[in-house]
């Protein structure tokens, strides 16, 4: 006599297949994630172990960069000039051992910035500002390129969007820059201090032309005159303008490739 067992239900075969699919989805994203993690971990290890193999050889690189750098833009016919020089030297060596050490945060940054302004009050000559000038030009781009390593950790703004002082933005940082000639003008000075002769070079302007661009920016506080008749050389200020243009312009050229 053959025994005939009962089928099973449709709906319980269904119900028992959902739960199924369930489960291995679930397993699946589990992989997935654990998959994502260790891929993280790895990279972040590979990412450490090259800042860490080339993080001396940065920070020496600079240092060097430094030196040549305040030789060639410190007022050269100042009787305190290699003392300051050295001065100098030291303070940028000091800040510039965080690149080693692989971590910076906003609150030591502002505490070097506070170094150099109470280095500045001390300054006995108008001329004083042409070098320190140059010093704080060279500590932001150690912070630029510890930022670019991702070693500075900074706090967002505070200030929402809408609450930002529309009218001062414009005319102290907008304005200044939203001209080609001025644009060209703050580059040139960025890379290194540049005569009225050389700038009129560059821009192809001449005399009033060219001095009513250059105004613009000396009064927006991103460049300064070392003397009378004397070169020219970009501010801090001028300095973070400059970096935050190529900042934005970097996330919008990936955004387009």
């Amino acid at each position: 006599m053959i025994s005939i067992l009962p089928m099973e239900n449709n709906s319980e075969k269904s119900t028992t297949n959902d739960a199924l699919m369930q489960e291995i989805q679930e397993l699946r994203g589990d992989l997935h994630r654990f998959i994502e993690r260790t891929n993280q971990v790895h990279l972040q290890s590979i990412v450490s172990d090259l800042k860490n193999e080339y993080a001396d050889i940065l920070s020496k690189n600079h240092i060097d960069r430094v030196h040549d750098c305040l030789s060639g833009q410190m007022v050269q016919d100042c009787a305190m000039h290699d003392s300051c020089f050295q001065v100098f030297l030291d303070f940028l060596t000091t800040t510039s051992k965080h690149i080693k050490d692989g971590e910076i945060t906003d609150e030591i940054v502002g505490s070097y910035k506070s170094q150099i302004e109470e280095m500045r009050k001390k300054g006995p000559f108008e001329k004083c500002d042409t070098c320190f000038s140059e010093v704080s030009r060279l500590f932001e781009k150690q912070i630029d390129l510890m930022r670019s390593l991702g070693m500075l950790h900074q706090r967002e703004c505070s200030i929402p969007i809408t609450e930002f002082p529309d009218e001062k933005i414009v005319s102290e940082i907008i304005e200044p820059v939203a001209s080609t000639i001025r644009f060209q003008i703050l580059q040139a000075v960025s890379a290194g201090t540049k005569t009225f002769s050389a700038l009129s070079h560059l821009t192809k302007l001449r005399g009033g032309n060219l001095l009513f661009h250059i105004k613009k920016l000396q009064e927006a506080g991103m460049i300064i005159q070392r003397h009378e008749r004397g070169d020219y050389v970009i501010t801090e200020k001028g300095f973070r303008v400059l970096s935050s243009i190529r900042d934005v312009y970097g996330y919008i050229v990936q955004r387009e490739y």
